[in-house]
């Protein structure tokens, strides 16, 4: 329930669960809510109309999305499944461009208004999509040769018991995405950036490319959003710190990465027989 007016009675709270709205929080929503649908409509360059449609009826979904043309029957979709699947065919979307009016949102920033984005990686299981080499069935290597999309994603077992022993390896695609943290008991997050891993792409040039996608936009938004201090990218064991470090070096960031269980940092010392013989005197 929403009530637009003026400010309310102290005396009179108005009716239990019940959300006051101002007219000025109603028309500032509004415009932030205008800004960023028609930003998001420009980056749908060929068949915008249906595709802008097809984005607000996933949205509105209940659940997850198991047939796209249970959504032509939504309110949101105004167009028939003919036209849905000749706009997923036939339509034409940056998603550079898509993805850019979610970092010029206002963004949740971390302990003393600093701006924490985190990369990771999803991977989408797919072990029976078809593929070019699977139609040609020819695996070769070379970047002008027929080669298989998918790669090898890690996928973490179920079994508790064995430990890590039950981790697999299924064909499918790995999504590097990066996302803004806050602090606080939520652990929801707001998604900047996501892109898809190909067979012959480096980890760390594309993950550098990405945060630096998200970074300069942040920074083009003033003072007010990227704040004062530097942003703080935070990354898993998997990635490359130190590469990633050396290819946003003229980037006001830092890095933060978790190291390997597996990183030597030192060894143990040796004794003074085994250094003998490790590093015998000579002359």
């Amino acid at each position: 329930m929403f009530r637009a007016g003026c400010p309310p009675n102290p005396s009179d709270p108005g009716p239990p669960g019940e959300i006051l709205l101002y007219h000025d929080a109603r028309d500032e929503a509004f415009d932030i809510t205008s800004h960023f649908q028609e930003d998001r409509y420009t980056y749908l360059t060929r068949r915008g109309d249906t595709l802008f449609e097809l984005c607000d009826a996933m949205l509105r979904e209940d659940g997850p999305v198991t047939s796209l043309a249970g959504l032509t029957l939504l309110a949101e979709h105004r167009r028939g499944h003919g036209a849905l699947y000749d706009a997923l065919n036939q339509g034409v979307s940056t998603w550079s461009g898509c993805a850019r009016p979610c970092r010029c949102l206002q963004q949740p920033k971390a302990v003393g208004g600093r701006l924490v984005p985190d990369v990771d990686v999803s991977a989408w299981p797919r072990p029976d999509a078809l593929t070019r080499a699977d139609q040609t069935r020819k695996y070769r290597t070379g970047p002008d040769q027929t080669r298989p999309d998918r790669l090898s994603c890690h996928v973490c077992g179920r079994s508790g018991r064995s430990g890590r022993s039950s981790d697999q390896f299924i064909p499918g695609w790995p999504y590097f995405f990066v996302a803004m943290l806050e602090t606080g008991r939520t652990s929801w997050c707001q998604l900047l950036d996501a892109v898809r891993l190909g067979s012959y792409d480096d980890l760390a040039e594309v993950t550098a490319a990405q945060v630096r996608r998200v970074v300069t936009d942040l920074i083009d938004q003033g003072p007010s959003e990227a704040g004062t201090d530097d942003i703080l990218v935070v990354c898993d064991a998997g990635y490359d710190a130190p590469s990633m470090d050396h290819f946003l070096e003229c980037l006001p960031i830092e890095i933060l990465g978790r190291m390997r269980s597996d990183r030597v940092m030192r060894r143990p010392v040796l004794a003074l027989g085994e250094y003998a013989l490790s590093y015998p005197q000579v002359g």
